[in-house]
Formats: structure tokens, C-alpha cells, sequence
């Protein structure tokens, strides 16, 4: 039985879908089958991220029944993904979404859900059809002001909030530190994405950020979450790596803390 994991913020531009396709890309490379679903049903881009523009059959389709779901969902070569409809013409209930997903978990490891980026049924259709969810966010005021709201709705719905991805990051004094971050939202950062023109690139050329640049600081840091979700140990592989794990960084202590937790002495993710 596989995991499905929300990706929430409540306010757009914090790079929110480019972070699902990274992440899907990273979980992919560790082999894992996964599939990335368009959750933003009113405004959708993920299958513009990843060269799939005009879709015969959507999310939409499902969510009414017209429509099975390998009508609807396409492989990238590395992951699936069901994307939603840019141009609907017909009205869905959102919270459908958890009822036609769920026999989807049988045949994937991991569900990415990307959200819509407002405080209304769709968010709470995604919540509610996640077993987890990651919170990106950016390290600014109004961000985090809308953070606070997402992570207030998730609690009250009872579902997990398993940790934030910090993205665009510049490490400027401006911007909010990151142990303010965790203060403020009471929640463990597990990755911190630096700022990053390729990741336009990427969206550009609709392919997934990892593709494009490999090497990043960035990539590194979805493999190495990647790597958490899975509950696996990431290899080091360079001096610098080596080097880094004598001075931990906090969102490297935070994803041991959070393997510990779930996958300490052989436990399995329920």
C-alpha cells in the first residue's frame, strides 16, 4: 500500500508545483513508482511542467466518472501523472477526490498531490486525501502568514503536517531565519531549497528541475528528502558531503529525527 502526501501553501509563487515535480523526480530515481496528481482543480499547471498541455481525459473527468484512470494518467518515463483539466467545462465536487484515488495507493509507492493555492474546498479536498502532508513555504512574512492558516486547517482535519520545504531560498539577512520559521509555525523544516533561475528554466523547457540541473545544491536536496520519505539512508558521495555531516545543518538533523520516528529500529510507515 503506497503513501499519498499533500503538498500545501495557500499562496502562489513559492514554486509549490515545481517542488511536487522535483520531489516526484527524486523519489523516481530511488526507484520507487510514483505518481503525481493535479489537486488544483480551478487553476492547474502541472501538466504544463511536464509537456502534457491538452489532455484528452483529466482529474475532472475522474472526479465525475467519465473517465477510468488510465485514461487519464500519463508516463513521463520516470513517474506518472493524472493531470486536471485548464479549460473545464463541467463542474466537480473536490472532495470526491480521496473516494476515486484511493484504490490508486495498490499500485504506487508514492502519491504527490499538488493543491491549489487558496483557502477553500480543493485545499481541503487534498488534506483530506493525504496521509501526510509537506508545507512549502518561502522565509517572508506574508508566506509564512499564509502558512499559518494551512497548517491551522490541516490540524483541525487531523491530518499529519510531516514537515516544510523552505524553497527560493537566498540566505539574505532580510530574510526570516530559519529557526524563527520553525518557531513561528511549529513545524520541522526537512528541506531548504536555495533560489535557483533554473528551476524557470525547467518550466520552461517542461522537464522536471533534477533533469536540468543535477548537481544543484537544490537537486541535492530533494534526493536527500527523497531519500527520508522512502526511509532509506542518502550515500554521500563527495568530500563536501563528508565534511558537511561533522557540522549537520537543522534541516539535516530534522529529516534523521524524522526517519528515526518512522522508521527507526525496522518500524514500517502505516
Amino acid at each position: 500500500m503506497g503513501t499519498t502526501i499533500g503538498i500545501i501553501s495557500l499562496k502562489g509563487g513559492v514554486g509549490k508545483t515545481s517542488t511536487v515535480v522535483s520531489l516526484g523526480a527524486a523519489l523516481s530515481e530511488r526507484g520507487k513508482k510514483v505518481l503525481l496528481v493535479d489537486g488544483n482543480l480551478s487553476s492547474p499547471s502541472l501538466g504544463l511542467h511536464l509537456d502534457i498541455v491538452e489532455p484528452e481525459k483529466t482529474l475532472h473527468h475522474i472526479l465525475n466518472r467519465e473517465a477510468r484512470s488510465k485514461e487519464v494518467i500519463h508516463d513521463t518515463g520516470s513517474f506518472h501523472v493524472m493531470p486536471a483539466s485548464i479549460f473545464p467545462n463541467r463542474q466537480v465536487s473536490p472532495l470526491m477526490l480521496k473516494n476515486r484515488i484511493k484504490g490508486l495507493k495498490q499500485s504506487y509507492d508514492v502519491i504527490l498531490i499538488d493543491s491549489a493555492p487558496t483557502l477553500d474546498e480543493e485545499t481541503l479536498a487534498v488534506i483530506l486525501a493525504s496521509d501526510e502532508l509537506f508545507m512549502v513555504t518561502t522565509p517572508d512574512r506574508p508566506t509564512l502568514s499564509a502558512t499559518i492558516k494551512a497548517i491551522k486547517l490541516a490540524k483541525q482535519r487531523g491530518t499529519p503536517i510531516s514537515g516544510l520545504i523552505l524553497n527560493k531560498v537566498n540566505n539574505k539577512k532580510f530574510e526570516i531565519s530559519f529557526e524563527d520559521v520553525e518557531e513561528t509555525l511549529e513545524v520541522p523544516i526537512l528541506a531548504v531549497i536555495p533560489y535557483d533561475i533554473d528551476v524557470l528554466k525547467s518550466i520552461s523547457e517542461m522537464k522536471p528541475y533534477l533533469t536540468i540541473k543535477p548537481k544543484s545544491k537544490g537537486s541535492e536536496e530533494f534526493r536527500k528528502l527523497a531519500a527520508t520519505i522512502s526511509g532509506e539512508k542518502y550515500q554521500q558521495t563527495r568530500l563536501r558531503d563528508f565534511i558537511r555531516r561533522m557540522t549537520p545543518k537543522r534541516q539535516d538533523i530534522n529529516r534523521e529525527i524524522f526517519y528515526e520516528e518512522i522508521f527507526g529500529n525496522g518500524k514500517k510507515r502505516e
